[in-house]
């Protein structure tokens, strides 16, 4: 099975991976815990890594089920297909999340024909998974999606 990204309604991405798990479809919403202010408290709240995605995991032939949800909107398509996450950047993901010190994240979409060399760093690529870590940033690359995650450390 592979994964695929599903657009979600606007600011529903928490809700519509519960609706998708609860129809039975191994679904992730990689989210990062931030605390925010009102004018008479503080409260942590769970914010959403890919704003406006969710990644499910379903068999190719059982991608159109996710649109019983009535937050689903459409899969992202990269080249005229259905963009498709590598289990690596999954796990990549979810192993920099589970750190806990992810402080702010920004989302960019690559330019076509554009390369990220990270090799003057001393890193390199394993199996088209980037994973770049300097003293207060970490870049994963999601080369199958075309974004770049940055997500910026607690020092």
């Amino acid at each position: 099975m592979l994964w695929y990204v599903l657009y979600t309604k606007s600011r529903s991405e928490k809700k519509t991976a519960q609706h998708l798990d609860e129809m039975g479809i191994e679904c992730y919403c990689p989210v990062r815990r931030e605390v925010r202010q009102w004018s008479d408290r503080k409260k942590k709240v769970d914010v959403p890594v890919l704003p406006g995605m969710v990644l499910v995991r379903l068999p190719d032939k059982e991608r159109s089920r996710v649109f019983e949800s009535p937050l689903a909107v459409r899969y992202l398509f990269w080249d005229g297909q259905p963009a498709i996450v590598r289990e690596e950047e999954i796990t990549a993901l979810r192993e920099s999340l589970e750190q806990g010190v992810v402080l702010e994240h920004e989302v960019t979409q690559l330019v076509p024909g554009a390369r990220i060399d990270l090799s003057d760093y001393g890193f390199e690529a394993q199996e088209g998974t980037i994973k770049y870590v300097s003293s207060n940033h970490c870049w994963i690359v999601m080369e199958s999606l075309g974004f770049v995650v940055k997500l910026k450390l607690a020092k």
